[in-house]
């Protein structure tokens, strides 16, 4: 009996050794994939281009049963030619000014004959120049007139309002300094700076309340381009952190966020929309989309249920967040290796070659390409997954890769559905690039007044850059002419896709 015991004992203790060494290489596994990222966040490149490019189809065989559900595709490249670089054109539409340059009078005569030279052409050199930006002061001279016999009727002519009433700022500036700051990231204090070597001082301060008092006389134009972007049949929305200093109930530290709500790249009038707010709970897609009742693309937040399943809405899934997973494993593998993960991102670029295929025709051409090529991808893609999540471990970047896509996964293919659905939410982080792009220049907001007035700037510039419009031109009409818009068809009429708004 107790031989009996002492072997159940050993067997047992052999099974917790084998339990705890199977737990420490997983984690030193864990660690090892650490430390190769940490380093490549360091010292790698930022790029999701795949490094182990060459080999992309080179799937290794596993086992048999997994090799069986990969293509393996041959891939013809192209020797490569230099281009060169076509050298700069300059547009005719821009102003000339000429510059004759001609022979003096004393050599006008030919040194053989004496007879004078006839003119037989020209040679044309055109460079391009840059006046410096230059101020001006517009004088509003307003005539006052009396009756002359009794004096007592005295009438003043009316002059337009004014976007700042009784303010130094015409509205050209005021669009000068919004499209510097938020189409350009130019900071406040660095326009003041650029300003002081005009001749002229404007305190920051004044710049900050010029910039929050235009993103309040936009607001009328900011509510109808959220009606139009709520009649679209598919919104992208995104959000990214933003720290604002004086915000109530909360430390300078703290985090808030401006959200982005994108129409599609196809959309006949594209709108782009900023909106601040001080969280990210799921309060403010359902506040933002109200009224909205088509399809949402997002990744994979899960702060987006609730207006979903509030209003009913498509919910797509963002293939480019499932893609950049599995870069993250890529580069978690050994240095010249393939694995899994390129197993997977050879799946996924096969869906963007097609994707890129169709991307100019109809949206019915769309549905049927994709249920005849993407979905045979998608059922090969499926089956990989469910193989390979019973044999990696969760916690590892591959198994991280694996779940996020098992998770989505019903929301990834939703695209399939409608040939209208984009295959990625790339469109709405391409809307709020330019935003993180100035973040890294102005850092933060002093106020929520100033967080608002500049989602209301950034909804502007970038509607207007999509719809094709020169935001300086187009900012500098706005405030000219919104101030005196008496009626809804004044404020519809300054849109940024009707004839009469200036390009």
């Amino acid at each position: 009996m107790n031989n009996v015991a002492n072997h159940l004992d050993l067997i047992e203790e052999n099974t917790q050794l084998k339990g705890f060494l199977a737990a420490k290489n997983d984690r030193i596994k864990h660690l090892e994939e650490l430390l190769l990222s940490y380093r490549h966040k360091q010292f790698g490149a930022s790029s999701e281009a795949n490094p182990h490019q060459g080999g992309l189809f080179n799937e290794p065989e596993d086992n048999l049963e997994e090799a069986a559900l990969i293509d393996t595709p041959s891939v013809t490249v192209a020797s490569h030619q230099r281009k060169a670089r076509p050298r700069v054109s300059i547009p005719d539409d821009l102003p000339r000014e000429e510059i004759i340059h001609d022979l003096p009078e004393s050599e006008k005569t030919c040194p053989h004959d004496g007879e004078a030279l006839t003119c037989i052409g020209e040679d044309i050199h055109e460079q391009l120049d840059i006046v410096p930006a230059k101020i001006k002061v517009l004088r509003h001279i307003r005539k006052k007139y009396a009756c002359p016999c009794c004096e007592q009727y005295v009438v003043t002519a009316s002059k337009p309002k004014q976007p700042i009433e009784k303010s130094i700022a015409a509205p050209g500036l005021l669009a000068y300094v919004a499209v510097s700051k938020y189409a350009d990231a130019l900071p406040l204090y660095r326009q003041a700076q650029m300003f002081k070597r005009l001749g002229i001082k404007l305190d920051r301060t004044n710049l900050a309340n010029w910039m929050i008092a235009c993103g309040t006389l936009i607001q009328p134009i900011i509510n109808l381009l959220q009606d139009r972007l709520h009649e679209q049949s598919v919104v992208h929305m995104d959000e990214t952190p933003l720290q604002v200093l004086n915000e109530p109930n909360k430390t300078a530290q703290s985090q808030s966020y401006m959200w982005v709500q994108a129409s599609a790249y196809a959309s006949t009038h594209p709108v782009v929309l900023f909106h601040y707010a001080p969280t990210r709970s799921q309060t403010v897609p359902i506040a933002r989309l109200a009224d909205y009742r088509g399809a949402l693309m997002v990744d994979g937040y899960e702060g987006y249920r609730g207006v979903c399943t509030q209003n009913s809405l498509t919910r797509l899934g963002c293939w480019a967040h499932a893609r950049r997973k599995f870069i993250e494993a890529q580069r978690a593998q050994p240095q010249g290796k393939t694995g899994r993960a390129d197993q997977a991102l050879a799946f996924i670029q096969k869906l963007y070659a097609l994707e890129r295929k169709i991307k100019d025709d109809p949206p019915d051409k769309r549905y049927y390409a994709r249920q005849q090529q993407a979905q045979p991808i998608i059922d090969k893609l499926q089956q990989w997954l469910d193989m390979s999540l019973l044999h990696v471990p969760p916690k590892t970047a591959m198994g991280k890769a694996l779940g996020y896509l098992h998770k989505q996964w019903p929301r990834l293919t939703a695209y399939l559905d409608n040939g209208e659905y984009p295959i990625d939410n790339n469109r709405a982080e391409n809307a709020i690039r330019p935003f993180v792009i100035g973040r890294k220049n102005w850092l933060f907001s002093a106020s929520q007044k100033g967080a608002r007035a500049s989602a209301n700037l950034y909804s502007l510039i970038e509607t207007a850059k999509a719809n094709g419009l020169e935001p300086y031109g187009y900012l500098k009409t706005l405030f000219t002419q919104l101030p005196n818009a008496d009626s809804v068809a004044d404020i519809e009429a300054l849109l940024p896709w009707l004839d009469d708004v200036i390009k």
